[in-house]
């Protein structure tokens, strides 16, 4: 039965980052994807039921709940105001250099931080060149964060 789950899981979430890349990928459906990824947040927030978080360790663990496996989005590091972490699930969009979809595919993340007063930032993703582990980090939103994150979309001369 355990074997069966994991497939599940597994395949489950390749199939889910499938549809969402497709979306992401045409700018045309960008509201149609932001949809229904900030419903897929949502129905994840009532299913976890978690509390607001109060310290940015329980802002990262609040995060690594909606994900069934928190073994492929690690908690990497944890400063004053923000916690790192890696996705090291394989993207639908590793090498394309499509970061502008990566931005919209990730809508899910921002919505579901956005309920627990966090914001989502993806430093480094698997979309650019040679980038096998997408890099972000995670704040409270509304606070003076000394450590300022840009979005990998926003950097300049990225590939």
């Amino acid at each position: 039965m355990m074997k069966f789950k994991q497939y599940m899981t597994k395949y489950g979430v390749q199939t889910v980052l499938n549809v969402t890349a497709f979306l992401a990928k045409r700018g045309a459906l960008e509201h149609v994807s932001n949809k229904l990824l900030g419903a897929a947040a949502r129905f994840s927030v009532n299913k976890t039921k978690s509390s607001q978080p109060k310290s940015i360790e329980e802002l990262g663990a609040s995060w690594q709940k909606a994900f069934p496996s928190p073994k492929q989005i690690p908690l990497v590091e944890f400063k004053e105001d923000t916690v790192y972490a890696e996705i090291q699930t394989p993207c639908p969009l590793r090498g394309t250099g499509d970061l502008k979809a990566c931005y919209r595919m990730m809508e899910y993340d921002r919505a579901y931080m956005t309920h627990f007063g966090g914001e989502f930032v993806v430093l480094k993703s698997q979309a650019e060149g040679g980038v096998n582990v997408c890099k972000v980090a995670i704040q409270f939103a509304n606070k003076d964060n000394p450590t300022k994150l840009v979005h990998a979309h926003l950097r300049e001369n990225i590939l």
